[in-house]
Formats: structure tokens, sequence, C-alpha cells
């Protein structure tokens, strides 16, 4: 994962992993069957660190903030693996299509969000399906993601975080009116 982070998803090749890792080439391949099949290793280890960052939050009481603190997790791992996060959510290698597997480290981290989305629905904080709300919510999150990374969401931490503040607020409220 570290050359994904340093040379970006163009300078990513199975040359340079083994290269970073001090082996050959073929020992890569004989490893992971081909640069998919590496590709595929990371695509889950980058769920799987996700999913660890979410279990280490402290369960919230309140339904909202405990939702909050979930999608601030999420910016957060996102700002912190944006190489990585662009291979999990962005579909980066044209030649990586994920398998059942590949989908079921992605749908862990998803109940994740949906439980906590429950949880909001049943205290009457917010109306919908929570499947549903879950896409909605994580859709938003990664075109925020995609926006701040880039740097199109505010040239101060201030003006960033304020921004995000409101999009849940917002989301969170429309969700609350049933319309």
């Amino acid at each position: 994962m570290a050359t994904l982070a340093s040379d970006g998803i163009e300078g990513f090749t199975t040359r340079r992993v083994a290269q970073e890792a001090g082996t050959s080439t073929p020992a890569v391949y004989e490893l992971f069957g081909d640069k998919a099949g590496l590709v595929r290793e990371i695509f889950f280890e980058g769920f799987r660190q996700l999913r660890s960052q979410l279990d280490q939050l402290a369960p919230e009481p309140d339904p909202y903030r405990d939702l909050e603190q979930t999608v601030a997790a999420f910016r957060r791992f996102v700002r912190e693996n944006r190489v990585l996060s662009d291979l999990m959510f962005g579909r980066a290698f044209a030649d990586f299509g994920p398998g059942p597997d590949e989908l079921k480290a992605g749908a862990s981290t998803r109940k994740f969000l949906i439980d906590k989305i429950r949880r909001c629905v049943e205290a009457g904080l917010i109306e919908g399906d929570p499947r549903d709300i879950a896409h909605v919510l994580l859709a938003a999150a990664q075109g925020l993601s995609a926006q701040e990374s880039a740097g199109w969401l505010g040239t101060s931490q201030a003006s960033r975080d304020r921004r995000w503040t409101l999009a849940f607020r917002a989301l969170m409220a429309g969700l609350a009116s049933g319309r």
C-alpha cells in the first residue's frame, strides 16, 4: 500500500511493488496471481482498515451523535488514505472488478453504517429505509471527500468543517421531514 500511497494509481505497477518489497516481479505474481489479485488484496485491506477505525469508536448513547461520529470517522479515513479510498470507492483500476469476497468486505462496513442509521430511524429522528439512507449518506460523504481532497471545499479547516457539518445537518433535516 505504500507504493500506492507514494506513487498514486498511475505509478502502481507490479514491478514497482516488487522493487519496494525487495523481491522479484515473478514472486509478486506467484503470491497474488496477477496485478488484479494484488489490487484485490489492497481493496480488502482498505475495508479492513476502515472497519477497524469504525470499531474503535466509542458508542454514543445519542443515535444522532453516533451517526455523526461515524461519518466523521469515514471522513478522517478518506482524508488520511486518499489514494486507497480512490481504489475502494472509485474503481480507479479499469482492469479490476471486485468479486464476491471483495464486495463482502465492503458490505461489512456498509452494515455498520446501516445499523447506526437504523438507530436514528427507530428513535424517530429520521424517516426512511436505513439501507436507502445509507446509500445516500455514503454518496454524500464520498462527494464531500472528493471535494475536500481536491481542495474545493474551502481553504481553511474551519470552512471545510463547517461545510461538512452543513451537509450532514441538511441531509438529516431532510430525512426528518419525511418528504
